[in-house]
């Protein structure tokens, strides 16, 4: 699967360990899928709780294989930065999505589904689905 383009995940926390914490438990739970390419984008450039226009492009970047990258965002101020950065149309690679998702449950379903090789219409279905997990 290493030489596979796989859709490429994007967390993005106000919180750098957030985000770090979510990407490795995603990874780690979907077993099998070390070539993923996910990338957290958590913080500010100086380490404090936010959120960075730059470190979400970075991160996007870095995820992105040709073949879309999924952007699951925390809450708030996350989630218009990263609707700001795809109206500009140039900081985000193309094929880059904002996924409506909850942003623990929906990056383990992302990632379990972009290892299988999917779309990024599957990964992002995949990843909203996630809100009718029920735990009780």
């Amino acid at each position: 699967m290493s030489d596979e383009k796989l859709v490429g995940i994007v967390l993005v926390s106000h919180s750098a360990a957030v985000a770090a914490s979510v990407a490795e438990l995603a990874k780690g739970l979907a077993g099998g899928a070390e070539a993923v390419p996910v990338a957290a984008a958590g913080g500010t450039e100086g380490g404090d709780l936010g959120t960075s226009a730059e470190l979400i492009s970075a991160a996007a970047a870095a995820a992105d294989r040709g073949v879309g990258v999924a952007v699951l965002m925390d809450l708030g101020s996350a989630v218009l930065t990263v609707k700001a950065l795809l109206a500009e149309g140039d900081e985000l690679p193309d094929g880059a999505r904002l996924v409506d998702a909850p942003f623990v449950e929906g990056a383990i379903a992302a990632v379990v589904t972009a290892a299988t090789g999917a779309d990024l219409d599957a990964v992002e279905a995949a990843a909203a689905e996630a809100y009718g997990y029920r735990k009780g």
